[in-house]
């Protein structure tokens, strides 16, 4: 594992990405598996997504259609709609990681934040150095990026929740949605065609 340096800096990222408030990591295993939830509870229908932070596909769906999703199901109190892991690679592993060890609060701004900027750090010469720059924006220090990219219980628990829904519901591809427990839907879907699968809850 190449270790970061302190001196890295985001200064050329605060130019066109929000700073995120400062945030103290959460290592605890119940920290990170604690469902990170946006809506409100009571919401008839729950979907699950089940994602990778490196999936083309998946960036294209937050990018493209999760904010019609949030406007029109979400924030109308339609939807609750959960984040859950199910990284493909040790990258998506890890970014997944930075994001789930933040404060539940501060979770959605960085998953919205590596999704609009997928393409500049995956396909960055290293990208570990990249995606710590990102977590730089949150408050993150160099040593901080570093016990948690070395946290092995912490990995391990995420790859535990990707086999989890493997086996519970068959989900073998990015991304995949779980409609209240019922429905299993995949792939980047417009917003229409996801309006369309969850019709029959509700909406």
């Amino acid at each position: 594992m190449r270790f970061i340096g302190a001196s890295a800096t985001a200064a050329g990222l605060t130019l066109f990405v929000p700073k995120l408030a400062m945030a103290e990591l959460d290592y605890s295993l119940a920290h990170i598996s604690n469902p990170r939830i946006i809506g409100q509870a009571d919401a008839p229908i729950h979907v699950v997504e089940y994602f990778s932070m490196t999936c083309g596909h998946c960036g294209d769906f937050h990018n493209g259609t999760f904010p019609d999703v949030k406007a029109k199901l979400i924030d109308t109190g339609k939807v609750k709609f959960e984040l859950s892991p199910f990284p493909l690679d040790g990258l998506a592993l890890r970014a997944h990681a930075l994001a789930r060890a933040l404060p539940e609060s501060k979770y959605f701004g960085m998953i919205t934040l590596l999704m609009s900027k997928q393409d500049e750090w995956i396909k960055a010469q290293d990208p570990l150095q990249a995606l710590y720059r990102y977590g730089q924006l949150a408050g993150v220090s160099a040593d901080e990026f570093n016990g948690l990219m070395q946290n092995r219980p912490l990995l391990e628990k995420i790859v535990e929740m990707r086999q989890k829904s493997s086996v519970s519901w068959q989900i073998n591809s990015t991304p995949s949605f779980v409609v209240n427990d019922k429905k299993v839907i995949s792939g980047n879907l417009s917003f229409d065609e996801f309006n369309a699968e969850i019709a029959e809850f509700g909406v």
